[in-house]
């Protein structure tokens, strides 16, 4: 049943694997050949160096917006986990109206959340609330494909509630996904479940030709400012 859920759906069905199916089955299977992890890297590499160069090209129409629509700062930085649990620092775009600094990050962004300014949600259609994170993918924190970073409170609180959550972290964390692409804003445990099947589906799946995939849908939403 769970070969056949993968197939039909693209996620892995993690409310209905035995304990130690991250051992019989995941381990062995997500191993990937030195080729794919280089020709991965060089992409990244390279993604990262254009990414840049549309940031310094962007950033002060950007910054000069979003002063105007709700004032400084023009940046968000925050902690996140990446490979094997390691946290490094991000950088985005302020796409929200300045929050109690008692809120931390830790609730989930909802569809039509009242906290995402005007130009905010134009940035988050866009995608371009993320290019600082091109940084990140320049330094090897990130991967431009892979499961979003998230939080470390937040994958605290998760992985008491969600099984395998913590095995998401056995990638590097990517600007898009195979979540991204496949399913929007999350407002529950039970759709940060859904979302993590997707994750997990990716990590034990992932190939040369479905990153390129990934990417050109993602390039895709952005063209279409579809993106959420």
């Amino acid at each position: 049943m769970p070969i056949l859920y993968e197939e039909m759906t693209g996620r892995v069905p993690i409310h209905h694997l035995e304990s130690d199916w991250i051992i019989r089955s995941f381990v062995d299977e997500v191993r990937v050949s030195g080729f794919y992890d280089l020709f991965k890297r060089i992409v990244d590499i390279f993604g990262g160096i254009a990414g840049m160069l549309i940031l310094m090209i962007a950033s002060p129409f950007l910054a000069l917006v979003i002063a105007l629509n709700s004032g400084l700062p023009v940046f968000y930085s925050q902690f996140r986990l990446g490979r094997g649990g390691s946290r490094f620092r991000i950088y985005k775009f302020r796409t929200m109206y300045k929050v109690p600094e008692m809120d931390n990050g830790m609730r989930t962004t909802m569809e039509n959340d009242p906290r995402v300014t005007r130009v905010g949600n134009f940035l988050r259609k866009s995608r371009l609330d993320e290019l600082p994170q091109f940084w990140n993918v320049l330094r090897g924190d990130m991967s431009l494909v892979g499961p979003r970073a998230e939080i470390p409170e937040l994958v605290a609180e998760y992985q008491k509630q969600i099984p395998f959550y913590r095995a998401r972290l056995l990638v590097k964390p990517g600007l898009t996904g195979w979540a991204q692409i496949n399913y929007g804003y999350v407002a529950s445990v039970t759709e940060t479940g859904v979302k993590l099947e997707y994750d997990l589906y990716y990590i034990k799946h992932r190939t040369i030709s479905m990153d390129i995939q990934i990417i050109l849908r993602t390039i895709g939403t952005v063209v279409r400012r579809t993106g959420r």
